[in-house]
């Protein structure tokens, strides 16, 4: 797909047409994210290889149509790692149409995040636990967020008190859990749906 950059924004009716197909399908899966949660279940140690690259090829396939009907483009890389997938839709230009495609706060990103896994589950059968990223999205935010587990540690350390953070999709607080326990400090998960946060505390 070329990379060339547009003035497109991708509109409802776009994703609607994705989702028309997958409307039926409920995704049982929640990531999980603290404490115990956080180690990867044995059956998703277990995911082979050959899977993997299958759901790739799955969500690959699905983005690609959708960008196709949202007149946007863009290059889809995928990547397997650390047994889940990885995609990335990224342009050689900077895009209009591919930044509709994050939103405020990485809204609209969680979402296609979503879609795609149901893609993936509708055509495989299989759960997904694949990441999308777009513009490198993602990886400008986990140095955002571990900044925020930085000073959430140094505020504890300082106070004493707990300090509880805004709250974050399940891959984002995955990603705090991790640094903060690298730093030294225990951290939980509390709340539910949208206001689901993390709390940090020195035990």
């Amino acid at each position: 797909m070329s990379a060339e950059s547009t003035e497109h924004a991708i509109s409802a009716e776009a994703i609607e047409e994705q989702d028309d197909a997958l409307s039926a399908v409920q995704d049982p899966e929640q990531d999980v994210d603290s404490g115990a949660e956080d180690s990867e279940s044995s059956e998703d140690k277990g995911t082979s290889a050959s899977r993997l690259e299958e759901e790739g090829d799955v969500a690959a396939d699905y983005l690609e149509e959708l960008l196709d009907i949202a007149d946007i483009d863009g290059d889809i890389d995928i990547e397997v790692r650390n047994g889940r997938t990885y995609i990335s839709i990224v342009a050689e230009e900077e895009s209009a149409g591919l930044e509709s495609l994050v939103g405020k706060d990485g809204e609209v990103l969680e979402a296609l995040q979503e879609l795609t896994r149901l893609a993936v589950l509708s055509a495989t059968e299989n759960r997904s636990r694949l990441v999308l990223d777009i513009n490198g999205y993602r990886s400008e935010r986990s140095g955002e967020l571990q900044k925020i587990a930085e000073d959430a540690v140094a505020s504890v350390k300082e106070s004493g008190e707990t300090v509880a953070l805004a709250p974050m999709s399940a891959y984002e607080r995955k990603i705090v859990h991790d640094a903060v326990a690298d730093l030294g400090l225990i951290s939980e998960s509390e709340g539910e749906g949208a206001d689901r946060h993390i709390v940090v505390s020195a035990d």
